[in-house]
């Protein structure tokens, strides 16, 4: 066995959404930051093991802009431009590479983080790593760590208080608990994939598979479409679903069968063409451990939208609870509380008693309750992007996690802000944004979406207001808009936030069904700027210095080596994907 020892800035454990989201927040912000996963791909459970789709606050359709936005934001739209065809292999590559391209990332797949090596009983000292098929083990040392793994094994062997199961309506005045507390859990889950093959398909049930003859046994439980597998096949629940994890996985993959079974051979489902063409081997987890922060995320916060002074990221799922006994119940497969966005604090993502630990994804300082919404994907990666962002401001200050949230709140905030992060009670106040400093004009505009509105510090549509500057049609001559000083300053970077539809879905989904609803997105925006240049004013006049033809993010960040000295930049839109006029949220300008 090689040993090898590694010195970081930031250690993170587990390489799923929030660990990505994480460890590319703090690599970009400076951070030499080591991402350990145990897997040979990233993503979690939405990755080609397991293949479920990321979820978030944009779950209500015609309920406003509620699409997450950032690290996440980049990733589903690059996949939507390269991935038309909707692999989950495809998806695989674009985390690997969106990993692999930061400098200051270190990725270790199929690496088993086997145990923490403390300083003392309240810091985290190292990490000690093993890859198995390389023969190597490490020991990646750091002053700041994130467990991000789901089921918190390095934070739970370092000492850090969690918690595990569902706790008495009581303690947190909750009406959804139950009245008394206990260990059980969400279940876990096995997907499925089918294919129409175009001639008949038999099926032979093996003899360990169980069999459910009627609809009866499947109560409550809808199979009319066989493409993609079902999240209701659950179980697990009453169990240890972190220690019993095997034998849920052998439980799972006899029920999926038996399904399959009931679908082809039982009644007439439609299904004699449809063959099995994948069953996942790993189960979905969707509950284990919850840390225990400096403050616990509960029910009356989400339901009442509560913004948090140290508020870092949103959610909007719906309280989604399900009956522990999972597929055995007789009961709907869940029960889901509609919440608005509301926030989520920093103190809820480091822990109390473990100095220097970060946590973000499932695991993270919430009842029972609360995780059933926080606990989905889309939520996790702004949860994990949020953790980067203050380690690196930590690593920066020398600051522990705690004390960030007292004396850096506004900073870390300031900059998921400018990271694209939407936070519900924030806006842009960036000092170092010579933007704010400019006067704004255009050569055109819609009643209602005045240039302004670029500068007014917010990027989406919130509130009763698009914040959004809209131009006339882009076949007349006014589609510019222009940011101007009153002497000649110097910038070397320009950020624009274009409109990508965040009122829409961008759901990455095996479902073909799914994208028959027009609220979600099959193609890219069509309001989305394409095509644009950038300008800026010389003695001479406007010189043309950025052409971008091709763009397919909401955000673009031009940098300009040498940097630009100017009094005025302009901006001169020329086509969007499928939309007549040019539309902008923002733009900043940094010297």
């Amino acid at each position: 066995m090689k040993r090898e020892n590694q010195d970081y800035d930031f250690v993170v454990i587990g390489g799923g959404m929030a660990g990505v989201c994480a460890a590319i927040a703090a690599a970009r912000q400076g951070c030499r930051t080591a991402l350990v996963q145990d897997r040979p791909v990233l993503g979690g459970n939405s990755s080609s093991e397991i293949r479920m789709h990321v979820c978030g606050a944009d779950y209500f359709c015609n309920a406003g802009a509620r699409r997450e936005t950032g690290i996440l934001e980049e990733l589903r739209l690059e996949n939507l431009a390269r991935n038309p065809q909707r692999s989950s292999a495809m998806w695989d590559l674009l985390l690997h590479e969106w990993a692999s391209r930061e400098p200051r990332l270190s990725l270790f797949l199929n690496s088993v983080a086997l145990e923490p090596l403390m300083r003392d009983p309240a810091h985290i000292q190292a990490v000690r790593v093993r890859q198995l098929a390389a023969e190597r083990e490490l020991v990646l040392s750091a002053p700041l760590f994130a467990d991000c793994s789901g089921d918190g094994q390095i934070g739970a062997q370092a000492g850090a208080e969690f918690r595990m199961g569902r706790e008495a309506a009581a303690e947190f005045n909750e009406t959804l608990a139950e009245s008394a507390a206990d260990r059980h859990t969400l279940g876990s889950s096995l997907m499925f994939m089918a294919r129409d093959m175009g001639r008949p398909m038999p099926f032979v049930k093996p003899d360990w598979v169980p069999s459910f003859p009627s609809d009866a046994a499947l109560q409550h439980r809808e199979h009319g479409r066989y493409q993609f597998g079902y999240w209701w096949i659950e179980w697990g629940g009453q169990l240890d679903t972190i220690h019993d994890n095997e034998r849920i996985r052998d439980e799972l993959l006899k029920i999926t069968l038996g399904i399959w079974d009931h679908i082809k051979n039982h009644g007439d489902h439609g299904a004699q063409n449809w063959a099995l063409e994948w069953v996942g081997m790993l189960p979905g987890k969707r509950e284990s451990r919850r840390f225990v922060g400096d403050y616990i995320l509960r029910q009356s916060d989400l339901e009442s939208g509560r913004i948090f002074n140290d508020e870092v990221a949103y959610g909007g799922w719906p309280i989604d609870v399900h009956p522990i006994e999972g597929f055995n119940s007789p009961e709907y497969p869940c029960r889901q509380i509609q919440v608005p966005l509301y926030s989520i604090p920093l103190r809820a993502l480091f822990s109390r008693n473990i100095a220097n630990l970060f946590f973000a994804g499932r695991n993270v300082s919430a009842s029972h309750i609360a995780f059933a919404s926080t606990r989905i994907m889309a939520t996790c990666a702004l949860m994990g992007q949020a953790v980067g962002t203050a380690a690196a401001v930590c690593h920066a200050r020398k600051l522990a996690p705690s004390q960030a949230a007292q004396s850096a709140i506004e900073l870390i905030q300031q900059r998921l802000l400018a990271d694209d992060c939407f936070l519900l009670g924030k806006k842009n106040a960036d000092a170092s944004d010579l933007a704010r400093q400019a006067g704004v004009s255009a050569g055109s505009f819609k009643p209602g979406y005045e240039p302004g509105k670029v500068t007014d510090g917010v990027a989406r549509p919130y509130r009763d207001d698009e914040h959004c500057w809209e131009s006339a049609p882009l076949a007349e001559s006014g589609a510019w808009l222009a940011l101007t000083w009153p002497q000649a300053v110097t910038i070397r970077q320009l950020q624009l936030t274009f409109d990508s539809e965040l009122e829409k879905r961008l759901i990455f989904s095996q479902i073909d069904s799914i994208y028959t609803d027009p609220s979600i997105l099959t193609a890219m925006p069509g309001r989305l700027l394409k095509h644009f240049e950038l300008q800026m004013r010389a003695a001479s006049g406007w010189e043309t210095v950025r052409v971008v033809a091709d763009n397919r993010q909401r955000v673009r960040r031009e940098l300009f080596d040498p940097p630009l000295t100017t009094d005025a930049i302009r901006l001169r839109c020329k086509a969007a994907y499928n939309y007549p006029a040019a539309r902008l949220f923002e733009i900043r300008a940094y010297a």
